[in-house]
C-alpha cells in the first residue's frame, strides 16, 4: 500500500512539472530577432491556438510574446549603432560634486612605551645600612631618602674639624691684630721693618690656617652626608633594593629608581616617510590598553635598521600620575601637517582596464578618469590625492561608463531634491 502511495505521489509531481513545462516556450535558434520563438503547448497540440493553449491563455498561466523592439530587418552592426553608437541615448550617471581641502597628513607607528631612564641610586662611600627607607613601587621625589648608612665616627670627625676651625679663626684674629697694631706702631716710626714682616708671615699663615680648617671640615660634613642617600630623579623604585645591615662600598647600590615623567613611545619611521619625520612634531600614542595621550616628537635617528630599513624615533609622553607604564605595546599617529587632498567615500573608487585604481568624474558632458592615492582611511571616508581642486565624481554608474564616453550627467543633490518634492 505504501509503495502504491509513493509511486502515485511520483506520478503526481510527474503531471505537475509537465503541465508547467507545457506553459513555457520552445526557442529555434538562428531565425533572427522574434522568430522561431513557439509555445510549447502549441508544439504538443500541432497548431498555434489549440484549446489546451487558448485555456491555458484565458487562465493566465502561458507565456506571453511580445514584439521585438529591434527591427529584424537591421544587420547587427546596424543594432549595435542604435544602442550603442552616436546615435544611441546618453548613459545616465549620477554625481557629487567635491572640493579639495586641507588634508591631514598623519604617519602610524608601532611601538612600546619605555622609561625616560633607569637610575641606580649607589653609595657614594662605604658603610653598613642603617635604614632603608623605600619600599619596591614606592613613588620618591628629588632629594628623598633611599638609604642611611651607618654614621660611625663621621659625626666625631665633623665635631672635631668645627674645633679646629674655631681654633684657626682665633689664630687668625690675633694675627690680624699684631698686623694691625705693627701698622700703626711703623706709622709713627716706632716699630723695625724686621719685625713688621714677622707679622705679615704670621697673618699669611693665619689665613692659610682658616683656609685648611675650613677645607677639613668640609669633608668631615660631606663625608657625613655620604651616609644619606637620596633620590637624585624622580620615579619608582624598582629592584634591586638594599636590607639593612647589609654592607655597601663605594658603588655598591642602594636602590633602583625608574623615571616615568616623562615616559617615552620608541617606535621604527618607515623609510618611505623619513624625509618628514622631524623633531618638534606633534602625536597622538593610543596604548593597548585604551590610553590615550599626546606627545613631541623629540629624537629621529639618523641610521637605519639593518633589518627592517626603518629609523627609530622617540615621542616624549607626560605621565605625571605615572598611569602609563614601562613596555607597554602602543601606536603612534605622527602629525605631519595638512597638504590639498579630497574626503570620498570608498563607493566611488573603481579600476580602470589596466587595473589602475582611481575615481572617475565628468567634465563637460564626458567621462574622465583620475588615478589617485589614498593617503588614509578614515571613519568618514578616505583621503585621496590626484584630483583637481574641485572635480564631479560619479557616485552611480561609474561601472557603466568608460573615459571619453558623453554621459547624462544628474547631480546627486538634484535627484534629492526631486525625490524630496
Amino acid at each position: 500500500m505504501r509503495a502504491l502511495f509513493s509511486y502515485g505521489l511520483a506520478f503526481v509531481i510527474l503531471l505537475l512539472a509537465g503541465g508547467w513545462l507545457a506553459t513555457g516556450t520552445f526557442v529555434q535558434g538562428g531565425r533572427g530577432p522574434g522568430e522561431g520563438e513557439t509555445p510549447i503547448i502549441a508544439v504538443i497540440e500541432g497548431e498555434e491556438h489549440g484549446p489546451i493553449a487558448s485555456a491555458l491563455d484565458d487562465a493566465g498561466v502561458l507565456a506571453q510574446h511580445s514584439a521585438p523592439e529591434v527591427d529584424p530587418a537591421l544587420t547587427i552592426a546596424q543594432r549595435n549603432e542604435a544602442t550603442t553608437g552616436s546615435g544611441a541615448p546618453l548613459q545616465s550617471v549620477r554625481t557629487e560634486r567635491f572640493t579639495a581641502s586641507a588634508m591631514p597628513i598623519e604617519v602610524p607607528l608601532r611601538g612600546r612605551t619605555q622609561a625616560k631612564a633607569t637610575i641606580t641610586a649607589v653609595a657614594e662611600t662605604s658603610g653598613a645600612v642603617d635604614v632603608v627607607h623605600v619600599t619596591k613601587g614606592e613613588r620618591v621625589e628629588v632629594g628623598d631618602p633611599l638609604c642611611t648608612l651607618d654614621q660611625g665616627t663621621r659625626v666625631a670627625a665633623v665635631a672635631q674639624a668645627e674645633a679646629g676651625l674655631a681654633q684657626a679663626e682665633a689664630a687668625l684674629a690675633q694675627a690680624q691684630l699684631n698686623f694691625d697694631t705693627n701698622a700703626d706702631l711703623r706709622d709713627r716710626g716706632l716699630a723695625a721693618a724686621n719685625t713688621a714682616n714677622a707679622v705679615e708671615v704670621a697673618l699669611a699663615q693665619a689665613k692659610a690656617g682658616v683656609s685648611q680648617a675650613k677645607a677639613g671640615l668640609d669633608n668631615a660634613e660631606a663625608e657625613l652626608e655620604r651616609t644619606e642617600i637620596v633620590a637624585k630623579v624622580a620615579g619608582l623604585v624598582q629592584d634591586p633594593v638594599a636590607v639593612e645591615g647589609s654592607m655597601l662600598n663605594a658603588g655598591s647600590p642602594c636602590a633602583t629608581i625608574v623615571q616615568l615623567n616623562p615616559i617615552v613611545f620608541t617606535g621604527m619611521v618607515p623609510e618611505a616617510h623619513i624625509e618628514l619625520a622631524k623633531t618638534g612634531l606633534e602625536a597622538t600614542i593610543t596604548t593597548v590598553t585604551g590610553q590615550s595621550v599626546a606627545g613631541e616628537v623629540t629624537y629621529v635617528s639618523a641610521v637605519a635598521d639593518n633589518a627592517t630599513r626603518a629609523f627609530p624615533a622617540e615621542i616624549e609622553i607626560p605621565n605625571e600620575d605615572f598611569a602609563i607604564r614601562d613596555g607597554v605595546t602602543a601606536e603612534a599617529i605622527v602629525n605631519i601637517g595638512t597638504a590639498p587632498g579630497h574626503l570620498l567615500p570608498q563607493s566611488v573608487l573603481t579600476l580602470d582596464d589596466d587595473g589602475v585604481l582611481g575615481v572617475r568624474t565628468v567634465e563637460d558632458g564626458v567621462v574622465a578618469f583620475y588615478p589617485i592615492t589614498i593617503v588614509s582611511d578614515t571613519r568618514e571616508g578616505v583621503w585621496v590625492t590626484g584630483l583637481p581642486l574641485i572635480s564631479d565624481v560619479i557616485t552611480v554608474g561609474q561601472e557603466n561608463v568608460n573615459s571619453g564616453q558623453a554621459v547624462d550627467a544628474g547631480s546627486t543633490e538634484q535627484s534629492a531634491e526631486t525625490a524630496a518634492s
